[in-house]
């Protein structure tokens, strides 16, 4: 048998499948050991190629086109090391539930453990990390092994995309000679079932209908009750919860990725200022619920976990369609695996309209008081994180994308950040909650989304510096928001801020570095704000821009601390010299 036409036929069987099952980008960091099949990848007409030299920074740049477009994407990388470097990405779309297909290529079974270069043990390299992991067979050119690659391909898309949705990996060990016959012009014909060898359905997870009637009786008879929404992207989901809301009069805790505070919805019962107002234990006595729904992953807020906690009285429905258990406390009494957008449609459908309660106008009270007391924040003349975030959901475009970082920018989003009707989508690395990565995965999610604003810290930026090369490669338009405190800003909120002794050198950690330096390398524009005008002006301007661009908002550890301190203590205050009822 001829290896080259064996290892041909059988890598573009693949491919054709992977095409057929809905496939269309494909991240691949260069490399020996898959050459065969990189090149037949660059072969089909309807793959979007994206060369990443970095693997750890590929994957999160896969990452990013995967959660933008909500369709598995591929990532393909070189035997030994090469893999090891997808590794915390993949963890982040293990928790995150985001679909990719991991292609490892690797030295063939008589060269591992002999000593030959550029070889690891990638059996099983991400462990429980992925949903599956296949080691491919050799390559050859039957008609059974051609059916083979087609089906572990279709059954690797569908693992990759069933609920909860994650990663997977197909380890491929290719033998030499390596370049593939590409003369053919027929490569990517089927010779049987030219619409795909198998096609898995994938099943919507619900409840039969007494249980529908169950749990709609519960809901409609509580008179305290309140839902929570972390992240979650569900097609219809925004519309069908406020529909509930609405029907239940239950106000909705709406974190900022939840999609919920942006868009076409109602934003009556939304409510987006709880991070504040939660913080007076006097006020969080009166609101104490009897009933708790949430939905999607648990909420950025640290003030609404705690809230959960300390009402672990109420009962507690947890709504997941992946079938996890993300209930980190142990609250919930009960966790109903239901498709969350179905969920909601049953039980509204069931359920007479409400009347507005006492309760749930409580909530919206506070939540518009605070709110009119956080506009404070607006009339600050120095730099200021919680200005910056306070003007976004005005400066910003209809339609836009924010891909926000973690540690205290996504923390600010939450508490300044607030409903409306601009249709703004929400993007953050919120599963394994790390730093690592950001700048690739707003990146990837550039593919597919415009206008994209990235906002991140000086360490979240210095982090990912090399993932900016994707931009100037694949000339990609994104406006990136640095928030330079030189330091890591999170940690003076935390209890590590009372023990300075060794705070500066541990957790502060300041890099004095100039970064347009290293903007200026990859081809972008390097501004540095020095007003609140200037910001302005430039952010509106900023919609007619294309490529790379950095602006650089200079603020002050100490003084962000005692800002968001002040507010909180002004507001807690303030709302506490309310009638009683919150009136």
């Amino acid at each position: 048998m001829n290896h080259q036409q064996a290892l041909t036929t059988y890598i573009a069987s693949f491919v054709s499948e992977l095409v057929q099952t809905g496939v269309t980008d494909v991240v691949v960091s260069p490399g020996s050991r898959s050459t065969p099949i990189a090149m037949v990848l660059a072969e089909h007409p309807t793959i979007q190629l994206h060369i990443h030299v970095d693997e750890r920074s590929a994957a999160f740049f896969a990452l990013g086109i995967a959660k933008a477009s909500k369709k598995p994407t591929v990532l393909l990388c070189t035997s030994g090391t090469a893999a090891a470097n997808y590794f915390p990405a993949i963890t982040e779309a293990k928790i995150s539930r985001v679909p990719l297909v991991i292609l490892t290529a690797d030295r063939p079974h008589e060269l591992r453990d002999v000593g030959a270069p550029q070889t690891i043990d990638q059996i099983h390299l991400y462990g429980n990390h992925v949903k599956w992991f296949v080691e491919m067979a050799h390559p050859e050119e039957s008609d059974e092994m051609v059916r083979y690659a087609r089906t572990v391909c279709a059954r690797a898309v569908a693992t990759a995309l069933q609920a909860p949705a994650g990663p997977v990996h197909l380890n491929f060990p290719l033998r030499e000679p390596l370049v593939p016959l590409l003369d053919n012009e027929q490569l990517f014909q089927q010779k049987e079932r030219t619409e795909g060898y198998v096609k898995i359905q994938q099943a919507t997870v619900s409840l039969n209908e007494a249980e529908y009637d169950q749990y709609a009786k519960l809901l409609g008879s509580a008179q305290k009750g309140i839902i929570v929404c972390g992240q979650i992207e569900e097609e219809g989901f925004s519309e069908a919860v406020v529909l509930l809301s609405k029907k239940l009069q239950f106000p909705i805790l709406a974190d900022p990725l939840s999609q919920l505070r942006s868009g076409d919805h109602s934003g009556d019962l939304i409510l987006d200022t709880y991070s504040t107002f939660l913080r007076n234990e006097e006020m969080k006595q009166e609101l104490k619920p009897d009933v708790i729904i949430r939905f999607g992953s648990m909420p950025v807020s640290k003030v609404l976990t705690i809230f959960l906690q300390e009402n672990h009285q109420a009962r507690q429905i947890v709504v997941d369609g992946g079938g996890g258990f993300r209930d980190p406390a142990m609250l919930s009494t009960e966790m109903v695996y239901c498709q969350e957008t179905i969920f909601c449609e049953a039980i509204e459908k069931r359920i007479d309209s409400m009347l507005s309660s006492e309760y749930s106008q409580k909530w919206k009270r506070l939540n518009e008081k605070t709110k009119e007391l956080l506009a404070i924040v607006n009339q600050t003349k120095e730099s200021s994180e919680a200005k910056l975030f306070y003007q976004l959901a005005e400066l910003l475009p209809e339609d836009a994308t924010i891909f926000v970082g973690n540690s205290m920018p996504i923390r600010d989003l939450d508490s300044f950040f607030y409903y409306n009707q601009k249709r703004i989508k929400v993007m953050a690395n919120r599963g394994a909650n790390g730093i690592d990565g950001t700048i690739s995965t707003a990146l990837g999610a550039a593919t597919i989304d415009q206008p994209l604003y990235l906002i991140v810290g000086d360490l979240t930026f210095f982090h990912d510096l090399n993932g900016l090369i994707a931009a100037k490669l694949q000339q990609l338009n994104i406006t990136i928001l640095l928030i330079n405190n030189n330091g890591g800003g999170i940690f003076s909120f935390l209890s590590q801020a009372s023990h300075p002794k060794h705070f500066e050198k541990l957790f502060g950690t300041p890099l004095g570095l100039d970064f347009s330096l290293a903007v200026e390398m990859y081809g972008g524009q390097f501004i540095s704000i020095s007003d609140w005008e200037h910001f302005t002006s430039i952010l509106l301007q900023d919609r007619q821009s294309s490529g790379l661009r950095v602006l650089e908002i200079v603020t002050n550890r100490e003084n962000n601390v005692k800002e968001h301190h002040d507010l909180w203590n002004y507001v807690s205050q303030e709302i506490s010299r309310l009638p009683k009822g919150g009136s």
